[in-house]
């Protein structure tokens, strides 16, 4: 366990009532961050029991969030599922509740995430193209767009887009 600052710190999922907290967060960070960049309709439709269904299904490389017994966010790496990049690491999810925006959980999840990543050089992350506030916390990482898009539907089309980093 790594302290991140006061009662918050970051382990991996071990348990199921993690697996939960991450189930949560996953659908309650999407409804407070998407609105306005997903369907409304697609965003009062998801459930909790959806999000930590899909968190029980893939458990491995979560890491939590955790303010005392609360997960209050949740990041999720992998080796990259993308064939154009099959020697890159990913950062397949980074979620934390808006209560705990400015507390920089989202930089000490990231910076965990990247310390279990530390065989790839090159890291990547899909985001929504409209999501600017991600977008800048990337950026913030070094991670530029290299110009690959993929589609989604999310009750309507939205557009993802692919950021990398090289390090050293």
């Amino acid at each position: 366990m790594a302290e991140i600052n006061d009662s918050i710190c970051i382990k991996t999922a071990e348990t199921d009532e993690e697996l939960c907290g991450r189930g949560y967060v996953h659908c309650t960070a999407w409804q407070e961050a998407y609105r306005g960049i997903v369907c409304d309709r697609y965003l009062d439709t998801m459930t909790v029991e959806a999000t930590t269904a899909r968190a029980r299904q893939f458990p491995e490389n979560t890491l939590v969030a955790k303010d005392k017994d609360k997960v209050v966010g949740f990041a999720v790496y992998s080796p990259s599922r993308d064939e154009d990049l099959p020697d890159a690491g990913e950062i397949d999810a980074i979620y934390v509740l808006s209560e705990y925006y400015g507390r920089k959980i989202g930089y000490r999840l990231m910076n965990e995430a990247f310390s279990r990543l530390s065989e790839y050089d090159t890291i990547i992350v899909w985001v929504l193209e409209k999501n600017e506030r991600a977008i800048r916390f990337y950026h913030k990482y070094g991670f530029e767009f290299d110009g690959s898009k993929k589609e989604w539907k999310l009750g309507t089309p939205v557009t993802i887009v692919r950021m990398i980093m090289k390090r050293g």
